[in-house]
């Protein structure tokens, strides 16, 4: 990762407690501290929007600017439509979906002045397929990529670049076994699952890092508005 370019920057990443989310920040830490940068925490839910912009401005004061967002925090509740309580529905769309546009807009008058910046989304293979079960998680990864977009578009002229990167089945922990009832039959990392993928492997979230901090490097610097599929080719085309 030495010849990427993220000297001098700083990044806000949400979801950083554990798993591709934990990965990410490592990774992404380990980049700014070459770099001579602090690294600041901060516990917040980013289904308010006030919280976001209070953890935007926390870290331009203590850092003085935010250059890469990883937006990677996510709940995945798995359950019928009609099975789905409309309050589950809409803490799944805020925290998947809205916390995105919340901290987007936090940071964004600040990534101007300085003419440069990097927002990256965590999808996944909802954002490109359907599956059964998930209606509310898919809704929010589909809108987030259109978020995505949609950024790319309207700040590309000020040098801020919008991406997603979408992880396949992962080699991590799933606390909540109650958002992956399909798994108790066929987990990800079973036979008949990895025959689904030609790579024959599940990813490691060292391997979303990577993506992201391509994404966040000026190695990136003409990508926007565009998605890498880090799935072993479960999803091709």
């Amino acid at each position: 990762m030495n010849d990427l370019k993220l000297r001098g920057r700083t990044a806000l990443v949400t979801g950083a407690s554990r798993n591709i989310g934990r990965a990410i920040a490592l990774a992404v830490a380990a980049e700014c501290r070459k770099a001579g940068v602090r690294v600041v925490t901060v516990l917040a839910d980013v289904a308010d929007a006030t919280a976001c912009e209070a953890m935007v401005r926390r870290g331009l004061a203590e850092l003085g600017a935010i250059d890469v967002l990883v937006c990677n925090a996510a709940i995945r509740p798995h359950k019928a439509v009609t099975d789905t309580p409309v309050d589950e529905w809409d803490r799944v769309l805020a925290v998947d979906l809205s916390s995105a546009f919340y901290l987007a807009r936090a940071v964004v008058p600040a990534m101007k002045e300085h003419r440069r910046g990097s927002i990256i989304a965590i999808g996944g293979q909802s954002s490109v397929t359907s599956r059964a079960n998930t209606a509310a998680v898919t809704a929010a990864k589909t809108g987030l990529l259109g978020l995505v977009r949609a950024l790319a578009a309207e700040l590309g002229p000020f040098g801020i670049r919008a991406n997603m990167v979408m992880p396949g089945f992962m080699d991590t922990e799933r606390r909540y076994a109650e958002w992956y009832p399909e798994f108790s039959q066929s987990p990800p990392g079973s036979a008949d699952e990895l025959a689904k993928i030609p790579l024959r492997r599940l990813g490691r979230p060292e391997e979303i890092a990577d993506a992201c901090l391509f994404l966040a490097s000026d190695a990136s610097a003409y990508v926007t508005g565009d998605s890498i599929r880090v799935m072993g080719g479960r999803v091709i085309g």
